[in-house]
């Protein structure tokens, strides 16, 4: 079955720096997107970041220039640095995979997206 686990997070003060790791199993990883979402408590999931199975990145404007997703295809795994982190930032952040190409793993949004990592906690103070 498809699986995807998130990992990398923690408590860091606001300026630091997290990578968070989803590796998948269960499909085939070159056949779709992989993208990013976060969930602060008392709010939905907010899209951050997404690659699509044709290699396109697209990034939310509050991240770009901060944040970068890039994946490792032999290891079946994609990342998401995170720089520059500012209290705003605290959520849980998931990975999930959408069988979709081109733009539609960012414009989408969850609707598009087909399986769910467990999450994995980014806490930052100031």
């Amino acid at each position: 079955e498809v699986q995807l686990v998130e990992s990398g997070g923690g408590s860091v003060q606001a300026g630091g720096s997290l990578r968070l790791s989803c590796a998948g199993s269960g499909f085939t990883f070159k056949d779709y997107a992989i993208g990013w979402f976060r969930q602060a408590p008392g709010k939905g999931r907010e899209v951050v970041s997404c690659i699509s199975s044709d290699e396109m990145i697209f990034y939310t404007d509050s991240t770009k220039g901060r944040f970068t997703i890039s994946k490792d295809g032999a290891k079946s795994t994609v990342y998401l640095q995170m720089n520059s982190l500012q209290p705003e930032d605290t959520a849980v952040y998931f990975c999930a995979l959408s069988p979709t190409w081109g733009p539609l793993c960012f414009s989408g949004g969850e609707e598009v997206y087909e399986h769910w990592g467990q999450g994995t906690q980014v806490t930052v103070s100031s």
